[in-house]
């Protein structure tokens, strides 16, 4: 007879699991996140011009790079990584982690 637990990974989920219940109530990404939403967007909203498929909203993808610098994840890549790999980054993305190529767009116009 064994005394350990049993570790069954092929075991499913009843319901899907919540990001909301799993992260801690006073993680750093929830006051990243009520940050972020609180800011006015409407600059970087005005400029998405609709074309090609459905954008990630500016504030997620603001919230993720300052998350981002504040964990000392600065690369795209490394932080499209982290949305599969860390429950915070995860968390920010509402689990629909973009791909490194996405750009937070620019609030100043450049050259136009």
């Amino acid at each position: 007879m064994s005394h350990f637990r049993q570790c069954d990974r092929d075991t499913p989920y009843l319901l899907p699991p919540s990001l909301d219940e799993w992260l801690p109530k006073n993680h750093v990404a929830r006051f990243v996140v009520d940050i972020v939403e609180q800011l006015d967007l409407s600059a970087l909203i005005g400029r998405y011009r609709g074309a090609g498929s459905a954008a990630y909203h500016p504030a997620m993808l603001l919230a993720l790079c300052i998350y981002g610098y504040a964990t000392g994840t600065y690369s795209s890549r490394r932080i499209e990584q982290a949305t599969y790999e860390s429950l915070a980054f995860r968390y920010i993305a509402a689990n629909t982690p973009p791909r490194h190529a996405v750009r937070v767009p620019q609030a100043v116009p450049q050259g136009d």
